[in-house]
């Protein structure tokens, strides 16, 4: 005989809780891949603000420090420390616009390509071992997260960095 206990253990939980779930996933797996760290020791150890800036700059090959912020929601104060911090390890290179002097376009260096990929095949070798390599959903996760992604982006409140380092 059922009972009601047995009928609901079997029910999909509500949207809303099975959203939240696949939110705290995405939380639980991105610090798991840092806490791995990595292998191979050419690779320069980024913040998560570096890791975006760097990110950025592999999609886009050259970009003011303004886009950059835009791009990354960074506040523009915590951009330029930023790219301070990655133009002292190698990372990047500013250019002074030729036709406006005032004007400055950010590059990544080899270096800093070559780093990126790296921690890429790490992250890839990492989460590919912990799936037991079965690439089965992978294109549809890909593109679920790449939807979520891109919603998140466009709908960024204003002053997001800030209220991301309070917690709120």
């Amino acid at each position: 005989m059922k009972t009601d206990g047995d009928s609901s253990a079997r029910k999909t939980p509500p949207t809303a809780i099975r959203w939240a779930d696949l939110a705290d996933l995405i939380l639980i797996i991105a610090r798991e891949i840092q806490f791995r760290g990595y292998r191979d020791e050419r690779v320069f150890l980024l913040s998560q603000s570096e890791g975006m800036v760097m990110r950025h700059l592999v999609a886009h090959a050259s970009a003011t420090p303004s886009q950059i912020a835009a791009a990354t929601g960074l506040q523009r104060t915590n951009a330029s420390t930023v790219l301070r911090d990655l133009e002292g390890k190698g990372l990047i290179e500013r250019h002074v616009d030729p036709q406006d002097r005032r004007g400055v376009s950010v590059h990544r260096t080899r270096r800093g390509a070559d780093n990126y990929a790296l921690v890429r095949k790490e992250w890839g070798d990492a989460v590919s071992a912990a799936a037991g390599g079965d690439a089965s959903g992978l294109d549809e996760a890909i593109a679920l997260l790449r939807s979520i992604e891109a919603g998140l982006i466009a709908t960024r409140p204003k002053g997001s960095d800030d209220r991301a380092r309070r917690g709120s």
